[in-house]
């Protein structure tokens, strides 16, 4: 749907108006305003503008803007608005100049007779499997609006969750990146003006004196090779683990880990139960719910467990028996799971069982930092002591033979 300007002239009096319309095309803008009495003199697309920056690889849509459209529409189809008028406020409404195109998008499919999960399948980078599966589920049972409410509930649990992740690893992570910069940079710029003065006093220096001298200067020889090399690593360990094996391996290491696999595990735990819980008590089939939420998952050793878990589900074993074979799920976990299956009440013991470990979550990250932060800050008082102490052993030397 595009947005078109016109100046029209009312037929019965021959006022002069302008205005906008909403069409397909220019022809069929002029043909509804036509059919309202007016003769048209001009009609033009209205002009966009210029579309924000938009980074290479993103959709330009936050979840937060995603979490705040679905509680709008969940508002008004509970209010009894029809699915097209509700597309059509917010795409009007939409300061976001991508989500407003897509919103445009799908309320063209939609009013051509599309389904309004399948039109939201046409835009995958925005709207996630989870989210049209839920979505394909409220239209069937009428209950749209309630599923829109879960899908927010949904999102923000594990936006929260990955939130807390990424705090807990960009911590060390950036700690890391400030020793190494402090570290080339009193190497590059500071030892070379004390050498100058080493040099003038003449005589042997200490040995931290004289391997912090040779570090700088191979440091000034290099630099452009350092950096290379800062930059590379990074981007080879990116290509490398976009392969499927190594990504695997690197999972599977990652979480048996003394301190961070915790954190991993647990928040993996959280993510499965609550999205699978979502997608149960929404009517979602546990055969498709299990694939969908396998999709949705970053780690392939998690992953490949839940498809495990799914594969001997359709040869007809309960979800919790090939979940405890695993390995991957906590005991506590599986046999909750198993006692939900046994009750009929799946549902409701899957997001008992996230809210649990969203709690988790919390506690292993705040001890997880607990041990990082006395770590770093050693790495760095050491970093920076001992240069300080190599700079300086020559003067102090210097001063006791002038004593002596």
């Amino acid at each position: 749907m595009t947005v078109f300007q016109y100046r029209a002239s009312i037929t019965a009096t021959g006022t002069s108006t302008r205005g906008e319309i909403e069409a397909v095309s220019a022809e069929a803008a002029t043909q509804r305003l036509q059919a309202n009495g007016l003769v048209i003199h001009n009609i033009k697309p209205k002009p966009e503008g210029l579309p924000p920056l938009k980074i290479p690889g993103t959709t330009g849509i936050s979840n937060r803007e995603l979490v705040i459209f679905s509680r709008q529409l969940s508002t008004m189809i509970d209010s009894g608005l029809p699915i097209v008028q509700c597309l059509d406020l917010l795409s009007s409404q939409e300061p976001n100049y991508y989500f407003k195109k897509v919103q445009r998008e799908v309320k063209a499919d939609v009013e051509t007779g599309m389904t309004f999960a399948d039109a939201l399948k046409k835009h995958p980078a925005v709207f996630s499997p989870l989210y049209c599966s839920l979505v394909a589920a409220g239209e069937i049972g009428g209950v749209l609006d309630t599923i829109l409410q879960r899908l927010c509930v949904q999102l923000e649990k594990a936006d929260a969750l990955r939130r807390k992740i990424k705090g807990a690893l960009t911590y060390p992570l950036g700690t890391l990146i400030v020793a190494i910069a402090i570290l080339i940079f009193m190497l590059a710029k500071v030892i070379p003006t004390f050498k100058d003065m080493f040099e003038s006093m003449g005589g042997q220096l200490p040995g931290l004196t004289q391997l912090l001298v040779d570090l700088s200067e191979w440091v000034q020889n290099n630099f452009i090779w350092i950096i290379l090399f800062l930059i590379a690593v990074p981007t080879i360990i990116i290509l490398a683990l976009k392969q499927r094996p190594i990504k695997k391996a690197v999972d599977s290491a990652m979480l048996h880990m003394p301190a961070i696999g915790i954190v991993i595990k647990k928040s993996a735990v959280a993510n499965f139960t609550r999205t699978l819980g979502t997608m149960v008590s929404s009517g979602v089939p546990l055969m498709d719910a299990l694939q969908i939420v396998s999709d949705s998952v970053s780690n392939i050793a998690v992953q490949e467990a839940i498809l495990f878990a799914r594969s001997r589900l359709a040869e007809g074993s309960t979800l919790a028996d090939p979940l405890m074979v695993t390995g991957v799920f906590p005991n506590m976990v599986v046999q909750m799971i198993r006692v939900g299956e046994e009750t009929g009440a799946l549902d409701t013991m899957l997001n008992k069982i996230a809210d649990f470990y969203d709690e988790e979550v919390d506690e292993a990250i705040a001890g997880l930092m607990a041990k990082l932060e006395p770590i770093m800050m050693v790495l760095l008082a050491f970093l920076v002591g001992a240069m300080l102490i190599g700079m300086y052993l020559p003067i102090f030397s210097m001063s006791s033979a002038i004593k002596t």
